[in-house]
């Protein structure tokens, strides 16, 4: 039987994944007489082996100290798990709700909100003469609790979804009756209507993509869709 002579804490890395093995016996601690760093090692190159030399004895008085010391660095690598583990993940569409109230009635505007990330974005990664979910994700929702005139269309209180149909000159806002799907699954003929919008500039460029109901007043309110420049509006009125 071979006893075990010391104690050591080996370091070593595959890709700069690192990686800690707790050893013992009397092969590894030929391998570590002393302290040092070994390039050479058969873990690569990159690789660092650090020894720390806890002596064994046959007395009882040095075995708590042994225990102690595994059951702190237990604890170390538990702790630090736990940490990355609740670390939050960053989502690149986040979901965003925009809503209004008129005449005591909400309107409410669910999507998800991709950003730039440096593309270009109006005539490219969103095409013109093209439908557009706009948003991310899940297809955008749009419920009103009250009948609306959404520009010259009269909308009645229910669900719908949004799209839109950009354009180098007029946008148009495509209220669809189909409801819960992906925003990728667009029915023309589920159309509810096709309105115009009113077009607008930023006077510089949005990083993420918003749908926001803006100069709200009494019984009527804008919706703006904007991205990177663009603004595009359309004027909601309840009845």
């Amino acid at each position: 039987m071979v006893r075990p002579r010391r104690f050591e804490l080996l370091t070593y890395s595959f890709g700069g994944c690192r990686s800690i093995q707790l050893s013992y016996g009397r092969i590894l601690s030929r391998l570590a007489r002393s302290p040092r760093i070994d390039r050479s090692s058969r873990y690569g190159r990159a690789s660092k082996r650090c020894s720390y030399k806890i002596q064994v004895r046959k007395g009882k008085r040095d075995r708590p100290m042994l225990l102690r010391s595994l059951a702190s660095f237990a604890c170390t690598i538990l702790l630090a798990g736990s940490t990355l583990a609740q670390a939050p993940k960053s989502i690149p569409s986040p979901p965003e709700t925009a809503t209004v109230s008129l005449n005591g009635k909400a309107i409410t505007v669910k999507y998800g909100a991709p950003s730039m990330r440096g593309r270009k974005i109006v005539g490219a990664l969103v095409p013109y003469d093209k439908v557009w979910r706009t948003g991310a994700n899940e297809a955008t929702s749009f419920v009103t609790a009250t009948n609306l005139k959404i520009g010259d269309t009269q909308v009645p209180a229910g669900s719908y979804t949004l799209f839109t149909l950009p354009s180098s000159g007029q946008w148009m806002l495509i209220i669809n009756k189909q409801t819960g799907e992906w925003g990728l699954s667009y029915d023309q003929s589920k159309d509810l209507a096709r309105i115009p919008m009113k077009s607008g500039s930023l006077a510089s460029p949005q990083e993420r993509m918003s749908i926001s109901f803006e100069n709200t007043k009494g019984n009527s309110t804008e919706l703006h869709v904007k991205w990177e420049n663009a603004d595009q509006s359309v004027k909601i009125t309840a009845e």
